[in-house]
């Protein structure tokens, strides 16, 4: 394997092999701490923009399932792994994750001291970083890899025109907001018998109560949720309607935008499986997924407002209860694929509370 270097914006410069696409990348360095999940990691909407350091150091011995995938293609800039498994071993693979960066031009690197990359990160925060060629960049490069931003972000990831997913037995109609969503929420939702018309991001409020869903999901999604100016001014526009309404990861964040809080740039996220979410009404703690770089402020959140799960690690806000809608949200994943299910629940949550509000087409 030809030799390849990942260049952070502090001047560090790693050494490794190249494998996937041959090609550089540039992007925002996050880690993920999953021990699986490393298909849907890859195809994720919400890493939209960054390159993905994974921490456990074996990767791939499972090959490549398209059945898995949580959106259409692969959506990182770049891979940074320990080791990759060059002969996968399980029965619904479809080929090895070499082939599959190839041809999706994901530029990778391996036999990188994946620990001492990731304690950087840690201590230093989230930073950008390019998969280069060369050990060294000149000063212009290295000026325009440290002012490299992730711009309309939700906007490249969004879907392009409405469309639905109809399930066996009808009972409700869901509006799914896609600001980037992976597949696995639509599935949640199909199975609980819902209809899912799945919206563009720029959808307005208006239209979406022409359809007179029973329910609105706001989706997760990559990027800064405050940039999102047009889209929270929508969903305030939106929840004056009273419409049952479920927000999962930047939904969470945008629906607090609308409602007057703020959100805040984390040092280095929270992105694995194994992230401890407790639940302020009862003190029990659960297991999550989660994929984030921001977070609601809590102090900032309206007196109608309650938290109802805190980061057991960091205390940061991990869901909200409003008091003066039918509307709740989550920083995790219910949905959590690969992860820990001990939240799906959330999901009967939601079908619950359209069971119990009026039907929007009788308003």
């Amino acid at each position: 394997m030809p030799k390849a270097y990942l260049i952070l914006a502090n001047g560090t410069v790693f050494e490794g092999d190249s494998f996937g696409y041959e090609g550089e990348a540039v992007g925002e360095l996050v880690f993920s701490t999953g021990m699986t999940g490393y298909i849907e990691t890859l195809t994720d909407p919400s890493f939209f923009g960054q390159i993905v350091i994974q921490t456990f150091p074996l990767i791939g011995n499972y090959g490549v399932i398209p059945a898995d995938f949580e959106s259409s293609g692969f959506q990182i800039k770049g891979y940074i792994v320990r080791q990759w498994c060059q002969e996968p071993s399980n029965f619904r693979s479809e080929g090895d994750l070499d082939t599959f960066l190839r041809q999706n031009k994901i530029p990778g690197l391996c036999n990188i001291d994946t620990r001492a990359l990731t304690r950087i990160v840690r201590e230093s925060g989230e930073m950008n970083a390019v998969i280069s060629k060369k050990p060294h960049l000149t000063e212009a490069e290295m000026a325009a890899l440290r002012g490299y931003a992730i711009e309309r972000a939700v906007e490249n990831m969004t879907a392009k025109a409405p469309y639905e997913i109809r399930p066996e037995r009808e009972r409700f109609h869901v509006a799914l907001w896609d600001f980037g969503s992976k597949q696995s929420i639509a599935k949640e939702l199909v199975s609980r018998d819902c209809r899912v018309t799945v919206l563009p991001a720029t959808t307005t409020a208006d239209e979406i109560t022409a359809l007179k869903p029973d329910g609105i999901m706001l989706s997760n999604g990559p990027g800064d949720p405050a940039k999102n100016t047009g889209i929270i001014a929508e969903i305030k526009k939106l929840c004056a309607h009273k419409i049952p309404t479920f927000g999962i990861c930047l939904g969470h964040q945008l629906l607090a935008l609308s409602q007057g809080a703020r959100t805040m740039k984390m040092h280095y996220g929270h992105r694995g499986a194994n992230q401890p979410a407790l639940e302020t009404a009862t003190g029990r703690v659960f297991i999550t997924s989660q994929n984030h770089g921001y977070a609601v402020v809590t102090e900032s959140l309206p007196p109608t407002a309650e938290v109802s799960f805190m980061n057991a690690n960091d205390n940061t806000c991990e869901g909200v209860t409003y008091k003066d809608m039918p509307a709740f949200s989550v920083q995790f994943h219910p949905e959590a694929c690969a992860g820990p299910l001990d939240t799906r629940w959330l999901f009967d949550t939601f079908i619950t509370m359209m069971e119990e509000a009026p039907r929007y087409a009788a308003q």
